[in-house]
């Protein structure tokens, strides 16, 4: 299989259904996002990072591949079998989260990115998650999506911050607090 098929080369591509759309339509956009933050989930999980977190990690990972593939079939056209999410894959993301805030201190202030890469790379995938997100949910504003995708791209950024608290907690790096200057 060739990599390149130049059938993109005037800025546009074809949704799995084989429905042609401009390279900047908001579904390519929405699954081009998606993809960028498994990228950075990736990043995160070549650190040195807990073994479990890496493993879930690999999950996530998982889960956004199927989010992918959702995202980038035509609701109307596509006759193909996607992969699809669970109610257990949301889960899975509120008990870790759960399981990770019995070990970090209650949050008192908001907290700054850094610390860390690897804790930077928490907060950068964070915010790609978040901008995946938004569009989605503008994407299922003119278009059937599951709506387990916006669920679930939600607690992953939940997920993600808490990663970031876990492994400053972990390492014993002190958290960024915000301190707002007042005069």
């Amino acid at each position: 299989m060739k990599i390149y098929t130049k059938t993109g080369d005037k800025g546009f591509t074809s949704l799995i259904g084989g429905t042609r759309v401009a390279k900047h339509h908001i579904r390519i956009e929405s699954y081009g996002t998606v993809d960028e933050l498994n990228s950075y989930i990736g990043l995160i999980a070549d650190q040195d990072i807990a073994d479990h977190d890496k493993q879930i990690l690999k999950q996530v990972q998982d889960r956004l591949f199927t989010i992918g593939s959702s995202l980038a079939a035509d609701p109307e056209k596509s006759k193909m079998i996607i992969p699809d999410l669970h109610m257990e894959d949301i889960e899975l993301l509120e008990k870790e989260m759960d399981t990770m805030n019995l070990t970090i201190p209650e949050l008192r202030h908001f907290i700054l990115p850094g610390g860390s890469n690897t804790i930077s790379y928490c907060h950068i995938a964070r915010c790609v998650c978040r901008r995946a997100e938004r569009i989605t949910v503008h994407l299922a504003e003119n278009s059937k999506m599951d709506e387990k995708v916006n669920i679930y791209l939600n607690r992953l950024s939940d997920y993600l911050f808490t990663l970031a608290r876990k492994i400053a907690n972990d390492n014993k790096i002190p958290e960024n607090q915000w301190i707002p200057r007042i005069r």
